[in-house]
């Protein structure tokens, strides 16, 4: 992981995604689908650090890759693995990300829902993150419960509100996760008296990522890992 005294870590948001700008989405024909193990190669092959996922889990109780509560019209929650594969969905597991990336990213592995605690501590286990890893979320509640299974996990706290920004104070997480419009200087010096890193999202502007940097942000996640390398990675 990069040094204070270094550039931020990069990482792919959903390994890449497509970047709203002038009122419009960009060309997007080559981009591969977000959370996709294609994403993820995306996002390394334009030297980022790594990526940021998302995790929910099937009724089934597997980790599978993907942002929104629905896949391929069926209610994750509510579905088993092989009913999401039948219905052309296919999406990857967790173990998946691992196996692939786990030696050679840092995985911002962000979960989604609770109750399922234990397999992930059990995928890690299985499958040792070596490039730095951090299993983050918006919901406090199951920040505790992994720290409860396992202390050794590095935390991170999600927030998107300026209400939610003081509950970071209060969880033992290894890294704070603002969106980029609640970060000042002020925040990420408080964090870093406790030993707490400051990541942010989702930065997709050269001048805010500059300007954040300069604040002294430790990752820096973004939908366009090519901006990321354009801005902070020498040829």
């Amino acid at each position: 992981m990069p040094t204070a005294t270094s550039r931020p870590l990069l990482l792919g948001h959903r390994g890449v995604r497509p970047v709203r700008r002038f009122g419009a989405y960009a060309q997007t024909s080559k981009l591969p689908s977000e959370n996709t193990l294609a994403a993820f190669d995306y996002a390394l092959t334009n030297r980022c650090d790594g990526f940021e996922f998302d995790v929910r889990f099937t009724q089934d109780h597997r980790a599978i890759v993907c942002h929104d509560p629905q896949l391929g019209g069926r209610e994750i929650s509510a579905a088993d693995y092989a009913e999401l594969g039948r219905a052309g969905s296919d999406p990857a597991c967790l173990e998946d990300v691992l196996l692939r990336f786990g030696t050679a990213a840092y995985l911002d592995i962000e979960l989604k829902t609770g109750g399922n605690e234990e397999r992930v501590i059990a995928a890690l286990r299985g499958t040792p993150p070596s490039c730095g890893y951090v299993v983050s979320s918006f919901f406090p509640e199951i920040l505790l419960r992994i720290k409860q299974l396992d202390s050794s996990v590095p935390l991170g706290f999600i927030c998107d509100r300026a209400e939610y920004v003081n509950v970071w104070t209060e969880l033992p997480i290894a890294v704070l996760i603002p969106h980029h419009k609640l970060v000042t200087e002020k925040l990420i010096a408080a964090a870093h008296r406790r030993d707490v890193q400051v990541f942010t999202w989702t930065v997709n502007q050269r001048r805010d990522l500059v300007r954040l940097s300069g604040w002294g942000v430790d990752g820096l996640i973004s939908d366009d890992p090519a901006l990321l390398s354009r801005t902070f990675v020498k040829s």
